[in-house]
């Protein structure tokens, strides 16, 4: 299994938010910081506003800040909801000739479970402790 793009950057943005600073931060500086295209950047913060987040603010001193504790959310409820994926194949809609006899989608269901079972012992903050967090700062403290 393999996370999108979509899916890494939203949890990248969102362990850059849980740095604590007075400001907002900017859009350009995620998309500069993780050099990303700040188009691609918009969608994948426009979903995290939408699931309530982060807070977005317009205008000339506006930006980004988490809504959440970072204590508060795991990595299995970020996944499950930047990945919208609760199966790994569809047996159903897919025309395959093995469909009733084969095994392969229920190992692999399993295999998904097991992967968010161990996704939901870890939270944001947990992401963002010891050299993780050192660097978060650091790029904080660079970009200011």
């Amino acid at each position: 299994m393999q996370l999108t793009h979509f899916t890494d950057l939203g949890i990248r943005v969102l362990m850059y938010l849980t740095y604590s600073r007075s400001e907002p931060v900017k859009i350009s500086e995620i998309a500069e910081q993780f050099k990303v295209p700040r188009n691609h950047l918009i969608k994948v913060v426009n979903k995290l506003a939408n699931l309530e987040w982060i807070l977005t603010t317009r205008g000339r001193n506006g930006g980004l800040q988490l809504a959440v504790p970072p204590e508060s959310i795991t990595l299995a409820t970020i996944i499950k909801a930047l990945e919208e994926c609760n199966q790994l194949i569809d047996c159903e809609n897919a025309l395959c000739r093995l469909r009733m006899g084969c095994q392969v989608k229920q190992y692999l269901d399993f295999g998904l479970k097991a992967f968010y079972d161990e996704m939901e012992r870890y939270t944001l903050a947990d992401s963002v402790t010891g050299q993780t967090g050192n660097k978060i700062i650091e790029m904080h403290v660079k970009y200011a």
